[in-house]
């Protein structure tokens, strides 16, 4: 059931593909009344719905390359300035490179604000290989290969690791057992929030 934390909660989420972070970050929004802000889910609906954003985003992923930073950037700046996330926000796949987090800071410090804490759900390799496996045997999806997917570990774990240590650093960052059951996972983390004093007792 949702709740509406009785201080603001500006998060943060993490994990590698398979970790189940997309799932629980849903969750853990509805239990705080937070929005979740997900860049990918930005993207895919501006391209969905054939927007100016969105033809930009295709011809950059059509080439191959990655979205810039500066349009990253300038999407979650905006979004996170929409009245459904004054009181909080959760977000999912920004930033994920060093300049990203030095360009969120400087967003939420216009505000005098800053992230509240970093959800870092840990899964082994062996785990997030196994279930993407699994999700590419029961929805057809032949580029969830093994080398595939490896490859895009190797990728999240060379973007993520500089991130963490700098909010790290900070103290900022909790990290969760990823393995188990949704449930179990999902109390794991507001046990941490609210620990922090950034989730209310009741959601837990």
């Amino acid at each position: 059931m949702a709740s509406t934390p009785a201080t603001t909660a500006r998060l943060l989420i993490v994990g590698p593909q398979g970790s189940g972070k997309g799932t629980q970050g849903i969750r853990i929004a509805e239990a705080l009344g937070i929005p979740v802000v997900s860049t990918g889910d930005i993207f895919r609906a501006n391209i969905k719905e054939g927007t100016e954003l969105g033809r930009q985003v295709t011809e950059i992923l059509d080439r191959g390359d990655l979205v810039p930073d500066e349009l990253t950037g300038a999407i979650v700046r905006d979004r996170l300035q929409q009245a459904d996330a004054a009181r909080g926000f959760l977000l999912d796949g920004y930033p994920r490179n060093a300049a990203q987090v030095s360009d969120l800071d400087a967003f939420l410090a216009e505000s005098d604000a800053a992230l509240d804490a970093v959800i870092l759900l840990d899964v082994a390799r062996e785990e997030s290989i196994a279930r993407l496996s699994l999700r590419a045997v029961e929805q057809g999806r032949s580029d969830d290969n093994e080398e595939a997917i490896a490859k895009r570990l190797d990728i999240y774990e060379k973007e993520t690791a500089p991130i963490l240590e700098v909010y790290g650093a900070r103290g900022i960052v909790d990290r969760i057992d990823g393995a188990g059951d949704l449930d179990e996972i999902t109390e794991r983390i507001l046990a941490a929030l609210e620990a922090r004093g950034l989730a209310p007792a009741a959601a837990v």
